[in-house]
């Protein structure tokens, strides 16, 4: 039998108007929605009579937004559940991958522990799809793996994930290959790879060996690439030509990519084209470091480019910072590029939420529709405009009809 019920008295963006100053305003209007085994089966105008019959849970004007994607993350490094712990300073990348290293052993028994937690906390935010990296490496092969798939286990239902091997030490190394290969048998669902220039120093050996792992398992692939300048542009432009020779196009993403901020705007130009055409997404933190460009990311949206925003590891070796709220990656992105007008901070959503907005760019509704699954983040909100600049930390997460 189906399980039935209606939310009353939700708030939906509607359309926009413009004032007679010129500025946009965005619309509201209130619905009754009634949900059937966790899908949107019929939208009402608040001021109708909902049919008797049916549990009623009323949202008390509440704004309803798409729930979030975490897409760049780390469930198995995160020292949450731990006592707390300051990182330690190291002077360069190689002197904190080695100090990482002689942690893995320690913290991998508590994996399942340390990312059930996190879960829960991205969860509460409002992410109910994680892309989480693993460590596979010959420290300690697959318990990073196994501790992870075993904590998004008891969120089924809940959360959904994408789980990637990735060679944080190398991927060029020992047993390394083998070691990915393994895990993809044993639950990872996507390939990683880890600047084939700064750490595996072999770009397109590197980077083959990725694809050769991707196509044996019909996997995706997210790469982090941190290499700036010339070199990091060199791996990203011959990664769009690994990827049109596998035809793998629409099926990879780079991580971070720095580089891209990094090159002449023509240069930009050209490489977002390519991105596009292979339908290449990028994956951005949106890191506070005034001495790092981040990837133009307006600039790569403009010409059709997938991004995404991750919150990264919180509260592990390599950070003591972090909350796990990836709403303030995208105000954060709209301090740094000082977007301020209602518009352009409502459009800054989609990047949080896989591209899933309430009104396209026209300023016409196109979310939620009947048969979309009923899964909301509630704010006490006017717009979302409003809870991209204000980030408000009272949030209901609904997945699939249910409160979490």
């Amino acid at each position: 039998m189906s399980k039935v019920k209606w939310l009353s008295n939700v708030k939906l963006e509607t359309g926009e108007r413009v004032l007679d100053n010129g500025t946009v305003e965005t619309e509201t209007t209130l619905f009754h929605l009634k949900v059937e085994d966790g899908k949107i089966v019929e939208q009402l105008a608040a001021n109708e009579t909902i049919p008797v019959g049916h549990e009623v849970l009323d949202m008390h004007g509440k704004l309803a937004l798409p729930t979030f994607k975490e897409m760049h993350n780390h469930l198995d490094k995160t020292y949450m559940t731990l006592d707390w712990k300051a990182c330690t300073p190291v002077a360069n990348l190689k002197e904190r991958l080695d100090f990482e290293a002689k942690e893995l052993s320690i913290l991998a028994d508590s994996a399942e522990q340390r990312a059930t937690k996190m879960i829960e906390t991205l969860l509460q935010y409002g992410s109910t799809h994680i892309r989480t990296h693993v460590n596979i490496d010959p420290y300690i092969g697959l318990k990073n793996l196994e501790g992870v798939i075993a904590a998004l286990d008891s969120f089924k239902g809940k959360v959904t994930a994408d789980i990637i091997a990735f060679p944080q030490h190398g991927l060029l190394r020992e047993s390394v290959p083998q070691l990915m290969r393994e895990a993809m048998r044993n639950g990872a669902t996507m390939v990683g790879g880890l600047d084939p220039a700064g750490i595996d120093n072999a770009i397109e050996k590197s980077l083959h060996e990725v694809m050769d792992i991707a196509t044996e398992f019909d996997a995706d692939v997210d790469i982090h690439l941190h290499d700036g300048g010339f070199v990091g542009y060199y791996t990203a432009d011959k990664w769009i030509d690994i990827v049109e020779q596998a035809n793998y196009q629409g099926r990879t993403a780079l991580s971070h990519s720095f580089c891209l901020g990094d090159i002449p705007v023509p240069q930009q130009v050209v490489v977002a084209n390519r991105l596009a055409e292979s339908d290449v997404a990028i994956m951005s933190t949106i890191p506070i470091n005034i001495n790092r460009v981040i990837p133009p990311i307006d600039l790569l949206d403009a010409h059709g480019v997938k991004v995404h925003f991750g919150c990264d590891g919180f509260y592990d070796s390599w950070s003591p910072y972090g909350t796990g709220d990836v709403l303030e990656k995208a105000t954060r992105f709209c301090e740094l590029t000082r977007k301020i007008d209602e518009k352009s901070l409502r459009n800054a959503l989609k990047w949080v939420t896989g591209g899933v907005v309430a009104l396209n760019e026209d300023g016409k509704k196109v979310w939620p529709e009947v048969q979309d699954d009923a899964s909301f983040v509630f704010f006490d909100a006017v717009s979302s405009a409003e809870v991209i600049a204000r980030k408000p930390k009272d949030r209901l997460v609904m997945v699939k009809g249910e409160l979490i």
